[in-house]
């Protein structure tokens, strides 16, 4: 889902109600698609995706169009898509965020299968059958597409793709997840797993996706990848820097999380995550808040060290030498960093101590390929 650019005046548009379900049988299928401020996408995508499940879709379905606080003319289209089409339905939030659209969407329907894409529709359609097919069968919870497995084609610019593997890789690294694309907005999960997962899931925002199935893999549910076509929206206005700093703080929660046992692992083979994965997270964290106000070593050192406090009084398993050896390869990829580009920034330094932090991750070298539920079955 793209975030639209803030209006130049304030508009105020009549704002109708949703009218009241007209279906008497639920669906088998019910999709999602959240949007914020989408008057231009929002009719062409659901003109679209309804035509393609009319045409492909064997069994009955909804559209659930999940307005979030969207302040142009967004509210009309959806009630007009909704009165003109009874497959489709719309409600509204009063509070931005895909996480809290999604939950409201799923939390109300009573579908065999709730699912969602992103409007920009940058994920082939073709896929979707594909994606909810293993699911109505029974033989898994949940299924994701993934634009990073053999058989996906993915076309998008290079920052966004090193952005996506690294997100990937540090999720690998630290929460041992087994999934291989944790933000592709093209998911669906069966009813009876979404009302287990739901309460686990306090994120409302981007890292929705990712707890969502850090917490149906701790569950021991069964996750189906589907390869996707994707093309990347050029229009796309996501802010990559906040997205990835909320991001790396639910990493962190996440952590802390597993490794107090808040949130346990089902099956013996999964790992829970390291005391030193945690503290990873969160020098990262404290470094982006301290460095405004002092030198990179200096901010480097304190944080680290505060880290390595926290962390050996909680868990007790953090050696004195990890800290010693984190210390210098940090300090020293930092260094590296000011030589060889002396006006480098703060979002520089982040990215060469979240690569220190990672090159010390067991098991990183060679990553290996991502096992997946259907080569485990």
């Amino acid at each position: 889902m793209k975030h639209s650019r803030a209006l130049s005046a304030p508009v105020t548009l009549p704002t109708p109600a949703p009218p009241p379900s007209t279906h008497h049988d639920e669906p088998v299928l019910d999709l999602a698609v959240p949007v914020f401020n989408e008057e231009t996408d929002l009719e062409p995508s659901v003109r679209r995706l309804h035509a393609h499940l009319r045409e492909t879709f064997p069994y009955p379905f909804r559209i659930t169009v999940a307005d979030n606080a969207s302040t142009d003319a967004t509210p009309l289209i959806a009630a007009r898509l909704a009165g003109e089409f009874p497959e489709v339905e719309w409600i509204r939030l009063a509070e931005k965020g895909r996480g809290r659209a999604l939950r409201a969407a799923w939390t109300r329907s009573r579908a065999t299968v709730l699912a969602y894409l992103d409007v920009d529709m940058s994920t082939g359609l073709a896929a979707l059958l594909p994606l909810v097919a293993p699911l109505l069968s029974g033989h898994s919870d949940l299924a994701i597409g993934t634009r990073l497995a053999p058989g996906a084609r993915v076309v998008r610019g290079p920052k966004r793709e090193v952005v996506s593997r690294c997100y990937n890789v540090l999720l690998r690294c630290t929460l041992s997840v087994r999934f291989s694309d944790a933000q592709c907005g093209f998911k669906a999960v069966r009813r009876d797993a979404a009302e287990r997962l739901l309460p686990l899931v306090r994120d409302s925002g981007w890292f929705f996706d990712t707890e969502l199935l850090v917490a149906a893999e701790r569950a021991g549910l069964r996750i189906h990848e589907v390869p996707v076509d994707w093309v990347d929206d050029p229009d796309s206005r996501v802010a990559l820097l906040s997205t990835a700093l909320a991001d790396l703080r639910g990493i962190a929660r996440v952590g802390w999380a597993m490794a107090l046992g808040a949130l346990p692992a089902a099956g013996r083979e999964r790992r829970s995550v390291t005391p030193v994965a945690v503290m990873a997270l969160t020098h990262l964290l404290l470094y982006a808040a301290v460095r405004p106000a002092n030198g990179a070593q200096v901010t480097n050192s304190l944080s680290l060290l505060a880290c390595w406090t926290v962390a050996q009084a909680a868990l007790g398993a953090l050696p004195l030498p990890a800290l010693a050896v984190r210390l210098v390869l940090t300090a020293g990829s930092l260094a590296a960093l000011r030589h060889t580009v002396p006006a480098a920034g703060h979002r520089a330094e982040l990215a060469v101590l979240a690569a220190a932090h990672l090159a010390l991750a067991p098991g990183v070298w060679p990553l290996g390929r991502n096992r997946t539920e259907s080569e485990a079955s």
